[in-house]
């Protein structure tokens, strides 16, 4: 069962959060494994993997990020620990903004290199950002996917590197 499945919800790489809390409580009331004590073992069983798999779900649809990176995991298109090319001129471009990081003592250089990353992000996003809100099973490409997993790994990066300067 897919935590998509499981929310009762299309499979998509963003998912709208208003509802979601409240499907979660009533997932879990129904799952909990507290209303299950009175069962069979293998009722019991099937009730603490189903809230095992709730809390997970719930938390991957929390995250933007971690609900792409799952359902490009469900498409088989990417894979735990997976070494990922990306760009050489992305690359160079955050090669430049970590060497401007390492120089940056004042707060108005750090304002400037936040500016440059958000740029990027937002560059990097532009792509597919139809894809990304407006996913549509069997209708969206594989080649498309594609696209969204070089965003993935690159907001990743670019995530790290924020990380870096706020630090």
């Amino acid at each position: 069962m897919t935590y998509f499945e499981l929310f009762e919800i299309p499979l998509q790489l963003k998912v709208d959060k208003t509802g979601l809390p409240l499907k979660y409580f009533e997932l879990s009331r129904k799952y909990h494994p507290d209303f299950f004590t009175n069962a069979s073992a293998e009722e019991q069983a099937e009730a603490l993997e189903k809230s095992a798999l709730l809390n997970k779900a719930f938390r991957t649809f929390q995250n933007p990020d971690e609900t792409i990176k799952y359902v490009l995991q469900l498409k088989g298109l990417l894979e735990e620990e997976e070494k990922y090319e990306l760009p050489p001129a992305f690359l160079m471009e955050v090669l430049t903004i970590n060497e401007a990081m390492m120089d940056a003592e004042d707060e108005t250089v750090k304002g400037k290199l936040k500016l440059a990353i958000d740029k990027i992000q937002l560059e990097i996003y532009e792509p597919v950002q139809k894809m990304v809100e407006h996913y549509q099973e069997g209708i969206t490409t594989e080649k498309e996917l594609l696209q969204v997993k070089e965003y993935y790994y690159k907001k990743k990066y670019i995530d790290r590197i924020r990380q870096q300067l706020t630090v």
